[in-house]
């Protein structure tokens, strides 16, 4: 399969192999899975020996930490791949379960080291200050322990710890309902398009239809996406209801004064960062009402309404672009990052490490997933457009991240946090429109990439960050005892769209169930992060291109550092300071300057 054709979507068996993953990187079988579920499993309780002499010498403490990181990289991968393997059809039931095994499975682990972290921390600071000092092979857990250190306040008994652990299954579940009503339940009313066939509206291919030039099909791929999801309003409340809920329970037990500060604490984070986001966003909504102004009159439009928020303003500029064309021009965009880079890029499209194309059944979006000790892999729902390009270079900046972290950190440090997450994928998509704006002659194109560069700073930094003030907003609700119901949530929502776009759009009724459609808010407080990570990376890529002195070795120090240090300090060494809204301010003022040249070429 070439391409994906827009009427019905493909079975799993029909597309073509060499657009599809090679998941036996990780397992030849899933027999081989099972295998290691079954002797990680048996071999649990040889972690309960350490239990109550964890602290007796450093040798115990080491052998201890040694065995759970070995534990632990047999855990990820088997939960990696069941996953994965369930991500390519969801409606699989033979996936469905070995993935709820995985799951059980990494359940009994957290319940079996649940010991670990409180016995560390009810040694004195003194012991394992000294054990640091008297046995190098414990050296290699210093930031872990003195991490965990600074954590002390927020950890619990040896006996609630276990019983936290044990709580875990229960807390996923408003997760894991989402996802399945969302990927394996939820389906959409087909629409016509203009020659009066029928199209099946699917969420890999909204965007793709809301970008469509036909109003109408714009119109009615909108009103179809959410007339679903409005028939489905108090379960889905009641649903992120109860994920809210779960969030503050564990904030509250672990002594932090809000969900948000027990969200950014892990990271070493301090929620002045998050408000300084909002803030400093909240500053420049002018010019974002100002863009919301310049679109309708672009569009020629007497009103703008949100099914008119993606497609291109600039007309007769329907850019197709294949897979294969994608991957050349991705190649050419991330050469600043030079050769070696370039390297493990082939690689990634040569090898098989990309799942392309959308099928019935498979997870929608797109993520960079995988397991220590093999490389690392790519989900995408491709679309032959300009936005699944820059998608493309978004993922391979993920991959590529923890490539370089896997192959230079040692398994305790080779995750990344969340916190620097997009900061590797952001600079690929800055290096690849900064690519296409300085080949392109023609005006008109140049304009349609500037729409498409501002179009980036509007889903990434303003949006994401509106969804950030929405969720601290249902947070703080629940910490007062508030209620969150689909009307209330629907009301939050629909005051942020108005403050974030202005009074020159028709905040359409559909548009307040939006919140109801978003995976990432079951992962609360993860989405300020694509905001602070553009604005990062809207830094460090200006640094390269412009061949500041180290700018380009101090990014790959950057890429392989994985979580050896705190995001904040990992990001100071490559020349980005986050604990001040300067960057943010910087990149908003080049949304200023990307808005004020388009406004003169209308």
């Amino acid at each position: 399969m070439e391409k994906n054709k827009l009427n019905t979507l493909p079975k799993r068996n029909e597309i073509n192999p060499q657009y599809t993953w090679n998941l036996e990187d990780l397992y030849p079988s899933d027999e081989a899975c099972k295998k290691d579920m079954e002797n990680l499993k048996a071999s649990l309780n040889s972690l309960l020996e350490y239990q109550d002499k964890l602290t007796s010498s450093s040798d115990n403490l080491f052998s201890c930490l040694s065995l759970y990181d070995k534990f632990s990289e047999i855990v990820e991968k088997v939960y990696v791949y069941s996953h994965m393997k369930l991500h390519q059809d969801t409606s699989n039931s033979l996936y469905q379960a070995l993935s709820d095994k995985a799951k059980a499975l990494s359940i009994d682990f957290s319940s079996a080291s649940s010991f670990i972290i409180p016995e560390i921390l009810k040694a004195s600071d003194e012991t394992l200050k000294s054990y640091l000092n008297e046995n190098k092979d414990l050296k290699l857990y210093s930031h872990l322990i003195n991490d965990l250190l600074r954590q002390k306040e927020h950890i619990l008994s040896k006996e609630e710890e276990l019983l936290l652990a044990k709580t875990s299954e229960i807390g996923n579940i408003p997760q894991t309902v989402f996802s399945m009503l969302n990927d394996a339940d939820i389906s959409f009313p087909s629409i016509k398009d203009e020659n009066d066939e029928e199209i099946e509206v699917t969420k890999g291919r909204y965007i793709q239809l809301m970008e469509s030039s036909n109003r109408n099909i714009r119109k009615a791929a909108f009103k179809s996406l959410y007339s679903s999801y409005i028939k489905q309003k108090n379960t889905l409340a009641a649903i992120y209801n109860g994920s809210v809920k779960k969030d503050v329970f564990y904030s509250s037990v672990r002594n932090f004064s809000s969900a948000l500060e027990s969200a950014l604490f892990k990271d070493n984070i301090s929620v002045e960062v998050y408000d300084n986001l909002i803030n400093t966003v909240h500053e420049y909504l002018p010019y974002m009402h100002k863009y919301v102004s310049l679109r309708k009159k672009f569009l020629e439009l007497d009103e703008l309404h949100m099914y008119d928020l993606y497609v291109p303003i600039i007309k007769d500029m329907d850019i197709k672009i294949s897979y294969e064309e994608a991957k050349e021009i991705v190649k050419k965009g991330l050469k600043p990052l030079g050769e070696e880079y370039i390297k493990v890029v082939d690689k990634a499209f040569n090898n098989r490490w990309i799942d392309v194309y959308e099928n019935k059944g498979k997870r929608s979006g797109a993520y960079s997933w995988g397991a220590y000790g093999t490389h690392p892999y790519i989900l995408l729902n491709y679309q032959d457009n300009i936005n699944n390009v820059f998608t493309l270079a978004h993922e391979i900046g993920h991959a590529i991240h923890s490539y370089y972290s896997d192959e230079n950190q040692p398994y305790v440090y080779a995750q990344y946090p969340i916190f620097l997450a997009e900061v590797a994928s952001t600079i690929n998509e800055s290096l690849l429109m900064h690519y296409l704006l300085e080949t392109t002659k023609d005006n008109k194109k140049r304009a349609y990439l500037i729409n498409h560069f501002i179009e980036q700073f509007r889903g990434t930094l303003f949006r994401q960050t509106m969804f950030a003030e929405f969720e601290k907003i249902t947070h703080e609700m629940v910490e007062k005892g508030e209620a969150l119901t689909s009307e209330s949530l629907c009301s939050i929502y629909r005051d942020l769209n108005i403050k974030y776009y202005g009074p020159d759009i028709v905040v359409d009724l559909e548009i307040d169930y939006e919140w109801a459609r978003i995976p990432h808010f079951y992962n609360a407080f993860y989405v300020y992060k694509y905001a602070t990570g553009y604005s990062a990376a809207i830094a460090l890529s200006n640094k390269i291109l412009n061949n500041e002195k180290d700018a380009l070795n101090n990014y790959m120090t950057f890429l392989k550092s994985g979580g050896s240090d705190y995001p904040i300090n990992i990001l100071k060494k490559a020349g980005v300071d986050m604990t001040n809204p300067q960057p943010i301010q910087k990149a908003l003022k080049l949304f200023k300057n990307l808005l004020e040249e388009l406004e003169k070429m209308q």
